[in-house]
């Protein structure tokens, strides 16, 4: 008698080959199936540690233009208006630390009309031909009052820097030791975004920074993901601060504002 085990199967033969068939397409399916329960990335458990920064109640610990930043009903808010403009783009810096290893946690509002940004493993720029006194160039995480792919809140841009817009939302993305961008993956469409966005209303943000791999949350979602092995451009700490951006006038608020960091 003859014993056929998975090691060693039965030789093909037609009366063999729709049972096998069956069993292969029935393990994909199975592993779709897996997958698709999966779902999207939530942003994992808020750690025990964070440290709030902003006291919802003045700008303690923060420096920045005292025209244009305030506290407003609990939130900070930085806001521009024709007779009280910035030149150039402008930041509430936080001078309590920096930021390495990190964990940032908190909610955004803004203005339609114009653009702001959470900057992280950033330098205060004080040298050279600087437009105004609070200048910071670095990671920035973008915030808009927008759902239209690829101008939204979320996306990496190089603040001062080189790269422009580094790794746009729904994207994996690694910047590798050659200095190329290489999109790895795309797991978010326009139409996952607008339902996931709160137009004229709060958004929270998580932002997670681990050595190079850097992840943005949105409202619980994951919505890209960066890993920078940038030879010369990639950035392993920095200060933290928010920013008001130069052109028409506009308004920005966060608050709920909360870090756990290593630096």
């Amino acid at each position: 008698m003859i014993v056929h085990d998975r090691y060693h199967p039965p030789p093909f033969s037609p009366e063999n080959a729709m049972p096998r068939c069956l069993t292969l397409l029935a393990f994909a399916w199975f592993a779709i199936d897996a997958c698709a329960a999966e779902g999207p990335q939530t942003a994992p458990a808020e750690p025990a540690g964070m440290q709030r920064i902003f006291n919802g109640k003045d700008l303690s610990g923060w420096d920045g233009d005292p025209r244009l930043w305030s506290v407003k009903d609990g939130a900070i808010r930085g806001e521009t208006t024709e007779q009280q403009a910035t030149v150039g783009n402008t930041f509430l810096i936080w001078k309590e630390g920096g930021t390495k290893d990190f964990e940032l946690r908190l909610s955004f509002r803004c203005s339609d009309i114009n653009n702001s940004g959470i900057q992280y493993r950033s330098k205060h720029i004080t040298e050279g031909k600087v437009r105004n006194n609070w200048v910071v160039r670095g990671y920035q995480h973008e915030i808009r009052n927008s759902d239209k792919l690829p101008s939204v809140a979320g996306f990496i841009y190089d603040e001062g820097g080189k790269r422009g817009r580094m790794c746009l939302v729904g994207e994996k993305t690694v910047w590798g030791a050659d200095g190329q961008k290489q999109i790895v993956e795309k797991f978010l469409d326009e139409a996952q975004y607008a339902q996931l966005f709160k137009l004229n209303d709060w958004n929270d943000v998580v932002i997670i920074a681990q050595g190079a791999h850097l992840q943005h949350y949105l409202n619980n979602r994951l919505i890209l993901d960066c890993t920078d092995n940038h030879p010369e451009l990639a950035l392993r700490e920095g200060i933290l601060a928010f920013q008001i951006h130069a052109g028409k006038p506009m308004w920005v608020e966060f608050k709920d504002v909360r870090i756990k960091s290593s630096l």
